[in-house]
């Protein structure tokens, strides 16, 4: 097990969208939305819009489950964009615990949702902020005006 880097995203984000969620029931109309908002604006760039668009539902869904399970609710999604990087952060109550990096295997349903984040995104880190602890995963994306 290793703990995930302590740092903030990318400085001067500006917030797309937000989700409250009070249990994994959540994480389906999460998904949906995110899939929806990224639809308007349209991500291009090596990848196609919905490779970028599944990526980014499996890393928020997995933060999501991970802060439910672990955290304080509600746990908090926000969809930040900086210059040609999207970036999800998911927030929940418990700023006392580190998230940690645990080795995934193909047989536990456990522990997986960190190593996903890494395979799927560019970066990965976390920071405490107040009364919440704050897991982020940035993607490198541009999107047409």
């Amino acid at each position: 097990m290793t703990e995930v880097t302590k740092s903030r995203p990318p400085p001067h984000t500006v917030e797309l969208r937000r989700w409250s969620l009070v249990c994994p029931d959540d994480l389906r109309s999460l998904r949906r939305s995110l899939d929806q908002v990224l639809a308007d604006l349209r991500p291009t760039g090596d990848e196609t819009r919905a490779e970028v668009s599944e990526r980014m539902a499996l890393v928020a869904t997995e933060l999501a489950t991970n802060a439910l399970q672990h955290g304080l609710p509600p746990t908090t999604v926000r969809l930040l964009r900086h210059d040609d990087r999207l970036v999800l952060d998911v927030a929940d109550h418990d700023p006392h615990h580190a998230p940690v990096d645990t080795a995934a295997s193909l047989t536990n349903q456990r522990g997986r949702g960190l190593p996903i984040a890494r395979a799927m995104s560019l970066d990965v880190g976390w920071y405490p902020a107040g009364d919440t602890k704050h897991v982020w995963a940035s993607f490198a994306v541009e999107t047409e005006p």
